[in-house]
């Protein structure tokens, strides 16, 4: 039985449920644009605030945009693969780009980041990592990762103040030798990291930031960076929408030798 034919059903999650099984089936791809407003609602005999119910549905579960005056479209994304191991490999040899951009060039897409710094107090969460107590100053380089445009993730990496204080660390200018160089300079390398991964519903300002629709969950991704002798200098603060990303882990096993 055809989606808008289900008994039952209020009409505006029958044009969802009709939109939905031609984009899953394929019947509608990524960049069509759908029937208008006005017959969708011919269609189903209905008036156009229904039409509009039922397309907001799909808007909700990330299946389609409205690009007015144009129309509604089947959402076209490519989900970035973030891959956590990377941190501690080589930056790219062009000083111009750290790895997320490198990455996003060799995909063929266009990167961008939006850098904020301020000295803000430590939460209980950051606190606790950077063994400081709850409300220590703490420098906050907050930075928005774009790709072709759109906002894609959260990269806020937090340090203790004492550790860079009139550092380029302080300057929201973009950092060619990265912020693990910077700290090494300063006299604090990182020798290991904690990596933690928690999936939760974001909070008002990453909702904003991030320009998230509702129902959008993300993947937050702390990860903390040690000295060699165990003090914590730095707390990276990823925040990974769940409909714009693929998170892969790379391990290697060591060579079994067999008799």
């Amino acid at each position: 039985m055809a989606a808008e034919q289900r008994a039952g059903a209020p009409a505006y999650q029958r044009i969802a449920a009709t939109y939905r099984d031609q984009i899953r089936s394929g019947e509608l791809t990524p960049g069509d644009r759908l029937p208008t407003e006005a017959d969708i609602a011919a269609r189903f005999g209905v008036v156009r605030q229904t039409v509009r119910n039922g397309l907001g549905v799909l808007i909700t579960d990330g299946l389609i945009v409205a690009r007015r005056p144009h129309g509604y479209f089947v959402r076209d994304r490519e989900h970035m693969v973030y891959r956590p191991q990377q941190k501690s490999r080589p930056r790219p040899a062009t000083p111009a780009m750290d790895r997320f951009s490198q990455q996003i060039v060799d995909e063929g897409r266009t990167p961008s980041q939006l850098i904020q710094v301020s000295l803000i107090q430590a939460g209980p969460d950051l606190a606790q990592r950077l063994g400081l107590d709850p409300g220590d100053a703490i420098v906050a380089r907050r930075r928005v990762r774009l790709i072709n445009g759109e906002p894609t993730n959260l990269n806020d990496s937090h340090f203790p103040l004492d550790l860079v204080k009139d550092s380029e660390i302080m300057s929201p200018a973009y950092l060619p030798r990265g912020t693990d160089q910077v700290l090494a300079e300063l006299g604090h390398p990182q020798h290991h990291a904690i990596d933690e991964i928690f999936v939760r519903m974001p909070n008002p300002e990453e909702i904003h930031r991030l320009s998230l629709g509702p129902g959008t969950p993300v993947a937050v991704h702390y990860d903390t960076g040690y000295t060699a002798d165990g003090r914590p200098v730095q707390c990276a603060v990823n925040v990974l929408p769940g409909d714009r990303h693929k998170i892969v882990f790379e391990r290697h096993w060591p060579t079994t030798v067999t008799a």
